[in-house]
């Protein structure tokens, strides 16, 4: 087909979807190429089904264009067309910046980052740019920031994956290979599983509104594809070994190792055995992004000498690899209470400009901590999925070097959605608690910082909220002495979380204002619009009766008299923080006081610490904190 004839096909499709109800335009005016013009046109010109075109480009981005920024693998557009030399791609991971000791534990030195090594981005699969402006004789710039022209180019690699298959057909079900090529996935298992998130979108069917306001519409349709023909694309098996997840996913057993490389017993990596959860409940899962690629990630996961975490997932594809078994303690969140007790879970990304996940990433992820929730009774809710930005520091030194991450373009909502436990308002304005609701696409807050510093990150969706001392807008941010000792408030810096709420966490309210509602947090009222939120209901701690402020502390450890000869105490210290008399604060779930004592290679004498004392965990910052049990009431949030 050539280009005057898909412009014909493009209008003609864009007139259907205005007959539709997909967009207006004013009378005499030519019709706009609309998103699902767009897909039906380029269908026509590449022979690609039109419901395979759509099907592929919502599990790649969800038919949004996100400003023309780079996904967190390289990849621009509604087709995520790939191209890892434009999107800056960096040799490190969010491993290698700042202060945080992953291991946090206070018994063993810190284990600081190092730089890693840089990567090799000459895959095909970073690079489909290239095939698809050889394919449709466009440029490559062009086809990362145009939405009508990426769509073809999407369509033109499906079709050229198609012709390479040698499978005739227009079917729909004849197109399962080429859609499993197109995921860049480099084993069966991924390809099948992407391709089979494809043709389960393509059933159910989809309708929504892009980000750009696009109205986008799949009709659900019965497709049984031919899977085989996946056998058919030369990737290597699926090396599942011992990976701990849902078959479906395609989960590979990559193994970090368990070695000493020094002299003494404490010299060893990269991560702790256990035998969790019989010997300590597992009551988190945290989520981090790791601002690099996959392929650096894997590199940093095989070092004995570094840091650990349990899981790892591609971004193009959703592929999983597990490192860590669950019942051992991986090292990664930078707060040794959590890790004892936490999976970490590392999401690829690109520390380049305002990155996107992929829908991919966010289905496997999603799928990935389901069963693990179901698995070990972790509740699916904020305060027990965790972003690595929310996990509290241990000691009021190492609060500022915390890691941020995944950041305020992580869509909670979103995933919570995709988990069947969407947030969902339980209360009314009387009944005591907020829960943090913006809406993601609209949400686009100035942050600065994404690619330089100082420079405004491009204009996205977000999932927090900036919390200011009064009821308007140009009111000052709050302070958070962890992050500014100085005592300034809150910066609109991309890192700086000082004043910020994210979607999902719940709060106590302080006072309402018309088209405002102020929590507690950190000790301060902070302030943000009504209409990001939802109401909830739940439990409240505050300081016992006659207590003017009681300690707030980073880990629930146990007293003193709970360690048994041998293992050193550690020290219960609080944060630079104070829970004052009359506030009020959400309380997450109530924990017993433990410490896993693993300080030698030899696991034998590995020991869990338990005491007496009992905690809170509370939603006190953006971080989650803990307060001990003993100096708080406890009551429903509408008393």
């Amino acid at each position: 087909m050539s280009r005057n004839t898909f412009r014909s096909v493009l209008v003609a499709s864009a007139a259907v979807g205005l007959a539709a109800g997909v967009a207006t335009v004013p009378a005499g005016a030519a019709p706009p190429p609309t998103r699902q013009a767009a897909f039906a046109a380029a269908a026509a010109e590449f022979g690609v089904p039109e419901s395979v075109l759509l099907g592929v480009s919502y599990l790649e981005s969800r038919w949004n264009t996100n400003g023309g920024t780079p996904s967190t693998s390289a990849g621009y557009g509604p087709m995520h067309l790939t191209d890892v030399v434009a999107a800056n791609a960096g040799a490190g991971t969010h491993h290698d910046d700042g202060l945080e000791d992953a291991r946090g534990d206070s018994a063993r030195p810190a284990l600081l980052p190092h730089q890693a090594q840089p990567d090799d981005v000459s895959s095909p699969s970073l690079r489909t740019v290239d095939v698809a402006a050889r394919l449709t004789g466009v440029d490559t710039a062009t086809l990362r920031s145009d939405p009508v022209q990426n769509i073809r180019g999407g369509a033109a690699l499906l079709a050229d994956y198609q012709r390479a298959l040698g499978v005739p057909g227009s079917a729909p079900a004849d197109w399962y290979g080429a859609v499993a090529r197109y995921s860049g996935a480099q084993d069966t298992g991924s390809a099948s599983a992407f391709a089979n998130e494809v043709f389960a979108t393509i059933n159910e069917g989809v309708d929504r509104v892009t980000d750009d306001g696009q109205r986008v519409r799949l009709a659900p349709t019965a497709v049984s594809p031919n899977t085989g023909q996946v056998n058919r694309l030369g990737l290597r098996t699926t090396r599942a070994g011992e990976a701990e997840c849902p078959a479906s996913l395609g989960c590979e057993w990559l193994p970090a190792p368990y070695e000493q490389y020094g002299p003494g017993s404490t010299d060893y990596g990269n991560h702790d055995l256990g035998n969790r959860p019989g010997a300590q409940k597992i009551d988190y899962i945290v989520i981090h992004d790791t601002e690099g690629s996959y392929a650096t990630t894997l590199n940093q996961i095989q070092d004995p000498t570094y840091v650990s975490w349990n899981y790892t997932l591609r971004s193009s594809d959703g592929h999983i690899a597990q490192h860590v078994k669950a019942k051992d303690v991986a090292w990664h969140a930078g707060n040794w209470y959590i890790n004892a007790k936490a999976i970490g879970l590392e999401h690829e990304g690109f520390a380049a400009q305002g990155t996107w996940f992929t829908e991919a990433l966010y289905r496997t992820s999603a799928k990935l901590v389901g069963y693990l929730a179901a698995k070990y009774g972790v509740p699916l809710d904020r305060q027990h999925i965790l972003g690595h930005d929310n996990v509290p520091g241990t000691l009021p030194s190492t609060v500022r070097g915390m890691h941020w991450d995944p950041g305020p373009y992580w869509d909670w909502a979103h995933y919570f959605d995709l988990l069947h436990a969407p947030f969902r308002s339980t209360g009314t304005p009387l009944t005591g608690l907020v829960t943090v609701r913006p809406n993601y696409e609209k949400n686009t807050l100035p942050f600065i910082g994404c690619d330089a510093a100082g420079q405004p990150c491009p204009a996205r969706g977000s999932t927090s909220v900036v919390l200011r001392t009064e009821p308007r807008d140009d009111a000052p941010q709050l302070v958070d002495l962890g992050l500014h000792p100085d005592g300034t408030p809150g910066t609109m810096v991309v890192s700086d979380h000082s004043s910020r709420a994210e979607t999902g966490q719940t709060f106590a309210i302080a006072e309402r204002r018309a088209g405002w509602v102020a929590v507690w947090y950190l000790g301060q009222k902070g302030w943000f619009h009504s209409a990001d939120a939802i109401w909830s209901l739940g439990f409240v701690a505050t300081p016992k009766k006659g207590r003017d402020s009681i300690p707030v502390y980073g880990r629930a450890y146990p007293e003193a008299a709970a360690y048994p000869a041998g293992i050193p105490v550690q020290a219960v210290t609080p944060l630079q923080y104070s829970l004052l008399a009359g506030q009020e604060y959400a309380v997450g779930a109530i924990t017993s006081s433990e410490y896993y004592w693993a300080v030698t290679y030899d696991a034998s004498n590995h020991t869990v610490v338990r005491g007496q004392m009992k905690y809170l965990e509370v939603q006190f910052g953006h971080r989650v904190a803990f307060v001990n049990l003993d100096d708080v009431d406890v009551r429903l949030s509408f008393l």
